[in-house]
């Protein structure tokens, strides 16, 4: 203890010791005994140990005899260090242990005074003779408390760790018995991290194991690298070949260190692990030696300019000859030569190879300038597009002017592959093939604003309501106007049929009014008037339906007439008509000879049954000739309408027929059927006959 710091230390402090202890406490070297008495030295900071005496040890120990003082002995300087240690031991464990009373009274006074037996007996064992004077120079109340390091372990396994870590701190080996790392260990705080003796020593045994387990792994390392170090001896050494004998090596190597500690049995193995080691140094030496020539006549011949795809191995050794540098090599010069000839072989391959790509090079080259031609005049028909030039109804001979003053056209003249033309054609493709995608495009516009495309509506309106929208940048103005055709001709379709649709509503009209005028009750006369019978239908739909009068007072004219062309006589009628049936038969082709035939007596035996029950069931007067409504007449002439619009084919023949409908007409007026058998289906001679089986059926 010093009192000017207050301070209380486990360690013998460096002002307490001599000259020669300093010395030793500065050296990691510290000197242990084996269970055998054997003594061996541990470094506690490499944590290496060994059985000879360490060189800093023995000089450190050779400079501490030379500082003690002439006249004291070794043995008595450590008899006497010995002697104060051994007090300051028991001084300490008996300050100790009033301070652990203090503070710990369960369990630490048995531990201190265990502690306290030990270090007494083996102080008394160890130094007898040595007596200690106690200090009365300072009072009892003046002495400082002991200032203790307090450990804590929250668990048995650490304080079990922390007793190892203390063994191992402390240099204990793994063949050193429990007295003998009491002495090494006692004065440490973390002794007293097992309660029980029973526990310390169970700690120390599994601490023996493991130490000893690590010294014989040492063991094997330092054998190991003697094995190796005498390998690596071999295998350096200038004198050893791959043909080298074991004997020989022996007489050479035999008296070395290296040589004799190794085992017989090991160094023989060894000996043969090197020879195959060598051989195959040997080996990879020759093949760099190989190498290297090959390298270096390699560079003489990238260097020499006269040397190309074209020279021959003659010429070549020529050159060769000529040139230093190979000249001044030795081993290049000893190089074989069948080397040197496949080296020479594979340097013309690759100026051949060199050759071969420096003409792709050029011809890449000029394919790629033709490309950046092609792209630039693709680049020029797109200038074109965007500033309306260009669509997809343009035509070449009328963009030719304009493309063919461009510099971008010339660029692309006399170069294979596709041509201007070519180009052209695929971009105005390629703009008609956008038609579909932007025709709904163009009708989601027109739907957005509301335009319905009709027979009036102009392409200006069309066009200002298309581009007014955004979606219209991309649009090609061709396919707008494609669009914008295929519109109106949809709404001329439209037109058109609307106007058929209503022809036919006024059709059926016309036939409905004929209808109800037929059906009057009582029937009309042939000589009546449409004012004098307009107030008889005024209440009729047929009547209604009919807003204009002009067209009632028409209809009403054309049915009167009919009428009273029918009640005429039939019998010279029927002559004429069979004389023109007849003159018409013979100017048909025998082709339609059956047809026309069959139309005739079908004509005929219709004729002659009207007739008969016109007479039976009329008078002559009013009798109408015509077995048909007018209804059914309509109908008629609305298929024979639709057949001359559709069968086009048939000009010529239609021709000579509107040439002979007015005797037709003025036929089929007199006697109310046509019997030109030429202009009658199979399906209307069969109409035919079914009407006239229902009016013969009827009363």
């Amino acid at each position: 203890m010093m009192s000017p710091t207050k301070q209380s230390t486990w360690e013998k402090p460096d002002e307490l010791k001599s000259p020669a202890e300093q010395m030793l406490s500065k050296c990691p070297w510290k000197e242990y005994k084996s269970d055998t008495g054997k003594p061996y030295y541990y470094n506690s900071q490499t944590k290496e140990s060994r059985w000879t005496k360490p060189k800093e040890l023995e000089d450190l120990e050779g400079q501490t005899a030379d500082v003690v003082a002439p006249g004291t002995t070794p043995a008595l300087i450590s008899q006497s260090e010995s002697s104060v240690t051994v007090a300051a031991v028991a001084e300490t464990e008996a300050t100790m242990a009033t301070v652990a009373t203090e503070e710990q009274p369960s369990h630490v006074p048995a531990q201190v005074a265990e502690v306290s037996s030990d270090v007494t007996v083996n102080s008394t064992e160890e130094a007898p003779s040595v007596e200690t004077q106690p200090s009365n120079d300072v009072s009892k109340e003046e002495r400082p408390e002991l200032v203790k390091k307090v450990y804590k372990w929250n668990t048995k396994e650490e304080a079990k760790q922390a007793f190892k870590e203390l063994l191992k701190e402390k240099g204990v080996s793994s063949n050193a018995s429990w007295e003998q790392a009491m002495k090494l260990i006692i004065n440490d705080p973390r002794y007293s991290a097992l309660p029980k003796l029973s526990e310390k020593k169970q700690a120390f045994n599994a601490y023996k194991v493991q130490t000893e387990k690590e010294e014989k792994e040492e063991a094997r390392i330092k054998y190991k690298e003697s094995k190796e170090t005498f390998q690596r001896f071999l295998e350096n050494h200038e004198k050893m070949t791959s043909t080298t004998r074991y004997k020989k090596a022996e007489q050479m190597f035999g008296d070395q260190e290296v040589w004799s500690c190794v085992p017989e049995r090991d160094r023989q193995e060894i000996y043969e692990d090197v020879l195959f080691y060598l051989a195959k140094k040997e080996k990879e030496q020759a093949k760099q030696l190989r190498k290297r020539n090959w390298e270096a006549l390699k560079n003489i011949l990238d260097n020499m300019a006269n040397v190309t795809y074209r020279t021959t191995w003659s010429e070549a050794q020529q050159y060769l000859l000529d040139n230093p540098t190979f000249a001044e090599d030795e081993e290049l010069q000893n190089m074989d030569k069948e080397d040197a000839l496949i080296c020479f072989e594979e340097h013309i391959r690759a100026l051949e190879k060199e050759e071969e790509e420096e003409k792709q090079k050029t011809l890449l080259r000029e394919r790629r300038r033709q490309r950046k031609n092609r792209e630039s005049f693709q680049k020029f028909l797109d200038e074109l597009h965007d500033h309306g030039q260009l669509h997809s109804m343009s035509a070449w001979i009328e963009m030719y002017p304009t493309v063919s003053a461009d510099i971008r056209f010339n660029n692309m003249l006399g170069q294979p592959g596709s041509t201007p033309l070519d180009l052209f054609k695929f971009y105005v493709e390629d703009l008609k093939a956008r038609y579909h995608d932007e025709k709904r495009i163009i009708k989601d516009i027109l739907r957005d604003k509301g335009l319905l495309v009709e027979v009036n509506t102009g392409f200006e309106e069309f066009g200002s309501v298309i581009s007014s929208d955004k979606r219209a940048t991309t649009l090609d103005a061709g396919n707008i106007k494609l669009a914008f055709n295929s519109l109106l001709e949809k709404a001329e379709a439209r037109e058109r049929e609307r106007e058929k649709e209503e022809a036919r509503k006024m059709k059926r009209k016309e036939a409905a009014f004929k209808s109800m005028l037929k059906q009057a009750t009582p029937p009309l006369e042939p000589e009546a008037t449409w004012e004098g019978v307009r107030e008889r239908f005024l209440k009729e739909p047929a009547f209604e339906d009919i807003t204009l009068e002009s067209e009632r007072k028409r209809i009403f004219k054309d049915f009167m007439h009919v009428l009273e062309h029918e009640c005429q006589h039939h019998h010279s009628k029927t002559k004429k008509h069979s004389k023109k049936s007849k003159k018409h038969h013979r100017k048909r082709s025998r082709s339609r000879s059956v047809s026309a035939s069959s139309s005739r007596l079908i004509s005929h035996f219709l004729f002659f049954i009207t007739t008969v029950k016109c007479l039976l069931t009329h008078p002559p007067k009013l009798c109408p000739a015509s077995p048909e409504s007018e209804g059914e007449k309509e109908r008629k002439g609305r298929e024979k309408e639709k057949d001359k619009e559709n069968d086009k084919s048939r000009g010529k023949s239609r021709g000579e027929s509107k040439q002979k409908s007015p005797k037709r007409k003025s036929t089929k007026e007199e006697g109310g059927w046509d019997t030109s058998g030429s202009e009658l289906s199979e399906g209307e001679l069969e109409k035919r006959r079914r009407t006239l089986l229902e009016q013969l059926d009827a009363p």
